[in-house]
């Protein structure tokens, strides 16, 4: 039996995607309107409160064509939190008119392949500390995507031997730091919480860099060789004081 890789585990993370019943909510009338979006406004300060805090964090974006209208992503320490954040939000009255399209349960996670040996506590240090427990930022844009790796004849990565899946990971992570400062990326682990293995959530100021990085890796050998994928999600941000006229 090959070697398991470790992981380090942080913020459990819960991705709500919807759809709006946009006819339905046309039949509203102003003052019922703006009673719906001040409780939806109040349920995202309390979102940034708790974000202030860095007692966890949230993302809220108007997804772009025919897939959702809407995604939410929260972050908090436990999945009862998440359960419950989940319920309240779906007690508002705006839930009337959402549909839902697709959710992902993982948890944020950075594995052992390129770790450092060290007799330090990982879960002390700053850096890890920051990755495990994020502050999500409010980029432009969000590109948000599941993927395994694949596990078929010869093409099988957990067959693979962990010096070689290291070598392969520390090449596939250049890639990635050549789009430092413009694409932020969050990996979070879903192996037996959700339908694939990993949720990818990027954030950056330019769409195109989504499609820049993500081309890029195609031609990685991780990628090329191993690497399944779901649908991609991408979207523009929702600030809370532009409810009124999105929904209107």
């Amino acid at each position: 039996m090959n070697e398991a890789a470790q992981t380090l585990d942080g913020w459990y993370s819960l991705h709500l995607l919807y759809s709006v019943d946009w006819p339905s909510l046309r039949l509203l009338e102003n003052d019922e309107m703006e009673t719906l979006v001040t409780e939806l406004q109040d349920f995202l300060k309390r979102q940034e409160e708790v974000h202030d805090k860095k007692e966890g964090s949230y993302a809220f974006y108007n997804i772009t064509g025919q897939k959702a209208d809407l995604i939410l992503w929260m972050l908090r320490p436990t999945i009862d939190e998440l359960n419950a954040l989940e319920l309240e939000f779906n007690k508002l009255q705006i839930s009337d008119f959402l549909i839902p399209s697709y959710s992902y349960v993982s948890i944020i996670e950075l594995s052992n392949y390129l770790a450092k040996e060290s007799d330090e506590d990982p879960y002390q240090n700053e850096y890890v500390k920051k990755r495990l427990y994020p502050e999500v930022p409010k980029s432009r844009y969000i590109c948000f995507y599941p993927m395994d790796k694949r596990r078929q004849g010869e093409d099988n990565w957990y067959m693979l031997d962990m010096e070689k899946r290291r070598e392969l990971m520390r090449s596939h992570g250049m890639i990635g730091r050549g789009y430092a400062g413009k694409v932020k990326q969050f990996i979070t682990g879903s192996v037996g919480l959700d339908e694939y293995e990993w949720g990818v959530t990027l954030f950056s100021d330019e769409m195109l860099q989504f499609k820049k990085l993500i081309y890029e890796m195609r031609f990685d050998e991780v990628s090329a060789r191993y690497g399944d994928f779901g649908d991609f999600y991408v979207g523009v941000h929702l600030p809370a004081d532009s409810l009124l006229s999105f929904f209107r």
